[in-house]
């Protein structure tokens, strides 16, 4: 049996879900000969009460990362874990997240660990739904052609609020009381945080490379009553739309409300999830859905990708 020590930055939501989870499936782990220790959890305040396996150490600091042979990221934000997993990654660890604003927005520093297999994050986009993993290694048989996606629980959510006749500010209303916007809600109404993962597909089907900047990103916050009332009308939906397609020599990103027959997959398949159709010139179109969000949903991901780690596949590798 054999050791791997494991760190997680994070004691949130999805970090106190990953710890369980690992605790919960300790028999697959002890199939592949392999005992979790976990080094640390770090979080910002440690007199916090916290659904945590017994024993688990909670710090305020991160000397912990230097005895790790994975780290997870679960705290969110840009800066602050960047800072954390530089010198972790230099050092030629591997490392777990499910941050898509990190990724999308930081790529240029992070891209050479990705290309030399040390990030794991199929957590990122569509949380415990399968898309990166399916991208990164046997679509890549096909020629791609486009993908549209909905990929944001809470437009989602607003957007069948107004469906059933509440106007947007009450609908949106009604997403905050329920926890499912945050206060402000600009990253998710505004199409950013829809953005953050197009640019995160992206890079496995168009460019390597692709910059975040390049994404047209445009939310749902002039999306009213009435116009969700015409589509219906005309048998349509409105969704908040992940797209890209190939224009000219290049490719076009964009994120913005678009009106969808209600016999589209986006429309059925996610009705209440996140939905992604990928199309390729070999295998045809491709239909991808299941839950987007939540600590243990985004945990299973998580954990999948650490048992890939012991099993020896390599990260998530995008375009070179």
């Amino acid at each position: 049996m054999r050791t791997m020590t494991v760190g997680v930055l994070g004691g949130g939501t999805v970090g106190q879900n990953v710890l369980r989870l690992i605790e919960r499936r300790k028999s697959v782990f002890d199939d592949l000969g392999v005992q979790i220790e976990v080094a640390g959890v770090l979080v910002r305040d440690v007199h916090k009460a916290r659904d945590l396996p017994a024993g688990t150490r909670v710090t305020g600091t991160c000397d912990f990362l230097q005895e790790c042979g994975v780290v997870i990221e679960a705290l969110g934000g840009i800066e602050a874990p960047l800072e954390l997993l530089r010198p972790y990654l230099k050092s030629g660890r591997p490392v777990i997240t499910a941050n898509k604003a990190l990724l999308a927005e930081r790529w240029d520093e992070l891209r050479p660990y990705a290309l030399g297999g040390k990030l794991y994050y199929e957590a990122s986009v569509m949380a415990g739904t399968p898309v990166i993993g399916p991208m990164s290694t046997v679509l890549r048989a096909s020629t791609f052609t486009r993908l549209q996606a909905v990929l944001n629980g809470t437009c989602n959510f607003v957007l069948t609020q107004m469906e059933a006749g509440r106007d947007y500010a009450s609908a949106l209303a009604e997403a905050q009381a329920l926890g499912y916007a945050e206060d402000p809600p600009t990253l998710d109404v505004g199409g950013f945080d829809t953005a953050h993962k197009l640019a995160v597909l992206a890079r496995f089907c168009a460019d390597g490379a692709f910059p975040y900047e390049a994404i047209e990103i445009e939310g749902i916050e002039g999306v009213t009553l009435a116009d969700v009332q015409a589509a219906q009308a005309a048998g349509e939906r409105i969704k908040l739309v992940a797209e890209l397609s190939r224009e000219g020599e290049g490719w076009r990103a964009r994120v913005a409300p678009q009106r969808l027959p209600d016999t589209h997959p986006l429309c059925t398949a996610g009705a209440s999830r996140n939905a992604l159709v990928y199309e390729g010139e070999e295998c045809g179109p491709l239909i991808f859905a299941g839950g987007g969000a939540g600590g243990l949903v985004t945990a299973s991901a998580m954990v999948g990708d650490l048992l890939d780690l012991l099993i020896g596949f390599p990260g998530h590798v995008p375009l070179h």
